[in-house]
């Protein structure tokens, strides 16, 4: 199946059923459907050939969603740009990546405008919410074109996406994902989220569709459901979605979670419709997870991968979070799942050959679930993909019950008199502390030991803890040389516009003289 084909199979359903609700208003199958024509058939009669690339500079929005699909109907390519993310780092990736189609709303047109002399490579741009003096509006540049499907075929090895990493180590690099990582992808999350029942599932898009929930809504369309889109994940616009639309599904970065165990009346709220919470994007709490676990029962449900692979390398399934009906162990919940059906996961060494159970390496996969390749960047693209096999940057090890547990990213490994120090496991013991909303582990320049562990701790409002308090608790459970050997206190840290932490940013200032690689 192309990607388009999702929602083509739910409209297929019921033309007239709920596809998506936005605020007040409702729109159906046959709505979308036929706009997403329209667009489809504009850029086909506009000469366009397939796999030409274009982006849509909006905020979760129906409308602007309805372009997308337009976009992958008539075999474009989308460009995700957040419009969280600075003006001009979305302008680099527009011009990086070849865009040559750019629709956005209105509350965006100052900044295009003043964007668009940097963005020689557009050649069309559409306003969707209004008629502008120098651009069309969406209704009047494709309201004469037919509301049918064009008759266009898309290869499996298409390109649909290209999507940009997160930046957390540099700049953006173009991933390439075709339709059958796509079909992957969505199968894996089917097979998580079941609906044997008959249940009609209902998609909460809170997290921005340009990255996670735009994709993870469309199994839920696929299957005739309705996906509810939110502005922003305001929590307390979550909760009440939640309730008034009897939620069933919804994906949340654990920072948004994190925020959400501490909303005033979190405890009163009625979570009952729900059957899947969806976390990952970043590594999670085991202690938050736990609390999530108590207050709204059974339903956490982990997906571990990156944008090379889709973001479907392992799931830990809700049931799985469970053990002999009780709380699994931490060792589990600190784990990122089972690798997934249609994929195959190992530990690698420094010299590519596969290591056994419970040894330490990096994590590396194959199978139809990784890209095509880095965007116009071949040499990155063989760094990356041998033999094969995607090379994650993740470190970790999979355990004699056949559990993925993520030890951390290889460029984030502290050395520290010559030991290894993998921020993750300190950030586990730190995130433990009832006082901590969140935290990052970083290396610092020594003297003594060429790099000494830091935290930076970000609190929950009211509450405190120490310095010295945070090092002890270390020191307890890890050891001295594992143990922050300062802490320091922020009001929050700094974060990607999908919620992981920048922590280049953060190294940058205790780095600055200093020879190393941010």
């Amino acid at each position: 199946m192309a990607i388009i084909d999702f929602f083509d199979r739910g409209w297929d359903m019921n033309g007239q059923a709920a596809a998506y609700i936005q605020g007040e208003r409702t729109f159906t199958f046959d709505e979308v459907g036929e706009l997403s024509c329209r667009v489809a058939n504009t850029l086909l009669a506009l000469g366009l050939p397939k796999e030409t690339k274009g982006a849509v500079w909006s905020g979760n929005d129906v409308m602007a969603w309805a372009c997308t699909l337009g976009l992958w109907r008539a075999n474009m390519v989308w460009i995700p740009v957040n419009p969280r993310n600075a003006a001009d780092d979305n302008a680099f990736i527009l011009d990086a990546f070849d865009c040559e189609v750019l629709f956005f709303q209105q509350a965006y047109s100052e900044t295009i405008a003043a964007l668009r002399p940097a963005l020689p490579k557009v050649r069309h741009w559409i306003c969707i919410d209004a008629d502008l003096p120098d651009t069309p509006g969406l209704a009047a540049w494709c309201g004469s074109q037919p509301a049918t499907k064009p008759a266009v075929v898309a290869g499996l090895d298409d390109v649909f996406i290209i999507m940009p990493t997160g930046g957390t180590t540099g700049a953006p690099k173009g991933v390439m994902n075709t339709h059958r990582a796509a079909q992957t992808t969505f199968v894996h999350f089917m097979l998580t989220c079941t609906y044997r029942d008959g249940t009609r599932p209902v998609n909460l898009a809170a997290a921005p569709m340009t990255h996670t929930a735009g994709l993870l809504s469309l199994p839920c369309t696929a299957q005739g459901g309705t996906v509810v889109v939110l502005a922003k994940p305001d929590p307390m616009l979550l909760v009440q979605a939640i309730g008034r639309h009897r939620v069933t599904e919804f994906f949340l970065p654990p920072t948004v979670i994190y925020a959400l165990l501490e909303a005033p009346g979190i405890e009163q709220v009625d979570f009952s419709s729900v059957r899947y919470l969806l976390y990952g994007a970043a590594p999670m709490s085991v202690e938050k997870l736990k609390k999530a676990i108590a207050l709204w029962g059974p339903v956490l449900t982990e997906s571990y991968g990156q944008s090379e692979a889709m973001g479907s390398i392992a799931t830990l399934r809700a049931d799985e979070h469970i053990e002999a009906g009780q709380l699994a162990s931490d060792e589990r919940l600190a784990s990122v799942g089972r690798p997934n059906p249609l994929v195959r996961v190992e530990i690698m060494d420094e010299q590519n050959r596969i290591l056994p159970r419970g040894e330490t390496g990096e994590i590396c996969v194959r199978g139809d679930l990784i890209m095509k390749g880095y965007y116009k960047a071949p040499e990155k693209t063989a760094e990356t993909i041998i033999d094969g096999w995607l090379h994650t940057g993740d470190i970790g090890h999979i355990d004699a019950a056949g559990y993925l547990h993520l030890t951390d990213r290889k460029k984030d490994m502290i050395i520290t008199g010559g030991f290894n120090v993998y921020p993750a496991t300190v950030e586990q013991v730190i995130w433990s502390h009832s006082a901590v909303q969140d935290c990052a582990v970083i290396g610092v320049p020594d003297a003594k030991w060429g790099e000494a562990v830091k935290a930076v701790v970000e609190l929950n409002p009211g509450q405190s803890v120490t310095a010295e308090e945070i090092i002890a608790l270390c020191k307890a459970q890890l050891g001295s040389v594992m143990a922050p050997k300062s802490v320091d206190f922020v009001p929050s840290l700094p974060r990607s516009p999908v919620g992981k932490v920048l922590k280049k940013d953060l190294r940058a200032a205790y780095w600055q003289g200093h020879e190393k690689k941010i």
